[in-house]
């Protein structure tokens, strides 16, 4: 695939680029992003409706749709590829406008979550589906910090390093998925 434009990114950094960045873009992603699935979810959008906090800081904060495997010996998480992310499309509007600047996943979004994306000048960055043990290489730490019961699918903080991505939805209206 030939990209627009590479950009080399931390993630306390999205908030000024999104701005900048175009469906079709490549993203190299490094620093703090959190992991968080359907059910997690479902969790963190029932806190935010009781007022209760949720489980991380949503401003600025970049969610990997991702449910790590357990680590094998000298690496910080096993296969970690990108969940189906329309399985979300309920709760990202919400978080979005909570302040989530990016999320990352595979697959198209619904038109409410590219409404709030523009709205909110975030992003959707896409990983590749079914590289998860080549993901798992760009992560360098992985500690569970909410809802340790759901296994896999707990919330995680990740640190990423150099993790390659694709600009899918741009705050712009862009969108890979609707050429």
């Amino acid at each position: 695939m030939n990209y627009k434009m590479e950009y080399r990114i931390n993630a306390s950094q999205l908030r000024k680029y999104a701005a900048v960045l175009k469906a079709g873009d490549r993203v190299v992603l490094s620093g703090k992003v959190y992991t968080s699935r359907d059910a997690a979810h479902k969790r963190i959008a029932a806190a935010i409706e009781n007022g209760d906090k949720p489980p991380y800081e949503l401003n600025n904060a970049v969610i990997y749709y991702a449910g790590p495997t357990p680590a094998p010996n000298g690496l910080a998480v096993g296969s970690c590829g990108p969940t189906t992310s329309g399985r979300m499309d309920t709760f990202a509007p919400l978080l979005l406008d909570k302040g989530v600047v990016a999320m990352i996943g595979k697959g198209e979004r619904n038109d409410e979550v590219c409404d709030a994306i523009i709205r909110n000048k975030a992003v959707y960055l896409c990983a590749i589906g079914g590289a998860g043990a080549l993901a798992s290489k760009c992560i360098t730490s992985c500690r569970v910090i909410a809802y340790d019961d759901l296994g896999c699918e707990s919330v995680k903080e990740l640190e990423f390093n150099d993790f390659p991505l694709t600009v899918a939805i741009d705050c712009h209206g862009g969108n890979v998925f609707k050429r």
